[in-house]
């Protein structure tokens, strides 16, 4: 709390003033009341000699320090999007590349050497060159098994090794509460392996940061630049989430910081170590967050749960009948705040899994039973692999269908969009990105990739690409 000139005298005039009027109180005081107030030595050894260190041996070597450089694309002066920032650099003739370093923590998981950490931590362009720093100071190279942008998740495996690495268990972070004692280690600042004790200070945040399906573990134990992809352990000595962010407005811990639950972090381990593609349930609906605004109109008690907007017919939502205008409220009694709440709870249950859902209806409380189903697969006219001389060159495009859009995040049905780029293709140096919409090419619209096929397939003087990409809308041309 930040107090002025101003409010720091009347503070002190008031701490006085009440020190001058409980002074005829605490002569009145008993005597075993005065023995309170007299500080007192511990009472024994074990006493004085408490202390976390019997947790920080079980922990600590399995948290490392993770070194990452790589080369990434310069940005050119005086662009502030990023959109088409290489196509402006090859016609700028700048140097195409720079070599980007990043610092920051990751734990071992796994005897093995599996790791987990942060993607930004490890997100240093396509060749990465990563090297983590054990506790007990050896070093090896580590590569990428597995990284997700959305959840900030990266899985690395250690080259080398016997096998036999310090490593730590999961917790199950359901059983997390708010007043939980913690422990977070990491490599602060590049300082060092560092331990901060603090508590859990909140549970389910999931209106930090962009992930879709995120329910962050808040925490006041000290956390700073370094600290990401480090471990929050409980008093067990076991992994109960991972370090991700702080809330700062210096850069500094100001005691608000966030880990990914261990929960999630272990659907992501458990596919590095089984090769198994992670896949989503997918619930066939859109939902939105509960605003004061809805929450009257609905004349709900408080703004909290999630919409659902809209129900796609013949899926996992409307098999369970879930409606329009419903508001979820439970996910197998943990209570979701918000459509990512929502996303979360499904996430960590899994495919083939059943859970209870409950609604307020018109309110009224209903409940329902969701089946847990993959999204269906897409079809061979659904997708195209483009390649050629034109600017979605290496794009991989599909139609928007709805698990498409669902699975995205995106409000559109109807078009099509990007779903990867090929690292070097025309389109990466254009920078397009996952979840893109092709608008138009030319000034045609494409309804579909067997459309969008066909506009391509001409060879114009001039490309004239128009891109939507979350709220934004950029034009582009460029010489054919």
């Amino acid at each position: 709390m930040i107090i002025s000139r101003t409010s720091r005298r009347r503070y002190a005039w008031g701490t006085a003033l009440a020190v001058l009027l409980l002074l005829p109180a605490l002569g009145h005081l008993g005597p075993a009341a005065a023995q309170a107030q007299r500080k007192e030595p511990p009472p024994s050894r074990a006493a004085a000699q408490y202390s976390y260190a019997p947790i920080v041996k079980r922990a600590a070597p399995a948290v490392v320090n993770v070194y990452a450089r790589g080369r990434v694309a310069a940005q050119p002066p005086g662009l502030s999007g990023d959109l088409f920032r290489d196509f402006f650099r090859d016609r700028m003739g700048m140097s195409r590349d720079r070599v980007q370093s990043a610092l920051g923590s990751g734990v071992i998981v796994s005897p093995d050497g599996v790791i987990v950490t942060n993607t930004h931590v490890v997100k240093v362009g396509a060749t990465a060159e990563i090297r983590v720093v054990l506790a007990d100071r050896r070093e090896f190279d580590a590569r990428i098994v597995l990284q997700d942008e959305k959840t900030d998740i990266a899985i690395l495996r250690i080259d080398g090794g016997d096998g036999k690495f310090p490593s730590l268990q999961f917790e199950d972070s359901d059983i997390a509460e708010v007043g939980d004692l913690v422990l977070a280690i990491g490599n602060p600042f590049g300082v060092g392996q560092t331990v901060t004790s603090g508590i859990i200070s909140a549970l389910g945040r999931s209106e930090i940061g962009r992930a879709d399906i995120q329910s962050y573990i808040q925490t006041d134990a000290a956390i700073n630049p370094g600290n990401s992809g480090g471990a929050l352990v409980d008093m067990a000595g076991r992994l109960i989430g991972i370090n991700t962010a702080i809330y700062s407005g210096s850069g500094g811990s100001h005691g608000v910081g966030f880990a990914i639950p261990s929960n999630l972090v272990r659907l992501y381990v458990d596919s590095a170590l089984t090769g198994k593609k992670i896949q989503r349930p997918w619930l066939g609906a859109r939902l939105d967050s509960i605003t004061r605004e809805i929450a009257e109109g609905l004349r709900l008690n408080r703004s909290s749960g999630a919409l659902v907007t809209r129900v796609h017919k013949d899926g996992p939502a409307a098999v369970a009948g879930l409606e329009p205008g419903d508001v979820i409220t439970t996910v197998d009694s943990h209570e979701v705040t918000d459509a990512r709440a929502v996303n979360y709870r499904l996430a960590t249950r899994g495919i083939g899994q059943v859970v209870q859902v409950e609604v307020i209806r018109k309110g009224r409380p209903v409940s329902l039973r969701l089946p847990l189903e993959p999204s269906p697969p897409i079809g061979q006219d659904d997708v195209r692999n483009f390649t050629g001389e034109h600017p979605l060159d290496g794009a991989r495009i599909a139609n928007l269908l709805p698990h498409v859009a669902d699975e995205l995040d995106l409000d559109e049905t109807s078009g099509t969009v990007v779903l990867s780029v090929r690292p070097g293709s025309v389109s990466d140096r254009l920078n397009l990105r996952t979840g893109d919409i092709i608008v138009s090419v030319n000034e045609q619209q494409a309804e579909s990739v067997v459309e969008l096929e066909k506009i391509l397939a001409r060879r114009p003087s001039l490309w004239r690409l128009v891109i939507k990409r979350g709220r934004q809308v950029v034009q582009l041309q460029i010489p054919g």
